[in-house]
């Protein structure tokens, strides 16, 4: 099936069996961060930015993202708000695996969008949807609360 899909911020055509998973079609692309967990929605290594919204990719099929902007991990540097959080979850992953970190950051980026000064009970929430499985939550959530008070 053809569609097309911008992703971070280039717009690219696609002629792709209808059951390949955005995450797939995202891998094809070179785009790493984009990890492979579960495949279930659980562990949120896969999330995604798709039209402002945090997004499971291997829980979409890349043509329902027709027409939609998508944005991944490889594109979070051209936001310079968000350095701080990435700073000090980069830090705070080199004690740790770092595997869930991509999926964190843009759980993070898509509830700053939307809630400028987040408290910690949504932080949280946000991140309820990814998985650390070297620590609990807990800790990139302290990580993360920090570092948004440095802006």
């Amino acid at each position: 099936m053809r569609f097309s899909l911008t992703i971070n911020g280039k717009l690219k055509n696609f002629d792709e069996p209808v059951h390949i998973t955005l995450l797939e079609l995202l891998n094809a692309q070179g785009l790493w961060s984009v990890k492979k967990g579960c495949d279930n929605g659980i562990c949120g290594s896969c999330t995604v930015i798709v039209d402002n919204d945090a997004v499971y990719a291997c829980r979409m099929l890349a043509v329902q993202a027709q027409g939609k902007r998508i944005e991944t991990y490889e594109n979070i540097d051209k936001n310079h708000h968000l350095a701080a959080v990435k700073e000090v979850l980069l830090d705070f992953g080199d004690s740790d695996c770092g595997y869930c970190i991509p999926g964190m950051m843009m759980s993070v980026k898509a509830l700053l969008q939307k809630v400028h000064e987040p408290t910690e009970e949504e932080l949280l929430d946000t991140l309820s949807g990814n998985s650390c499985h070297c620590t609990t939550s807990v800790k990139p959530v302290n990580a993360i609360i920090e570092a948004l008070k440095k802006f």
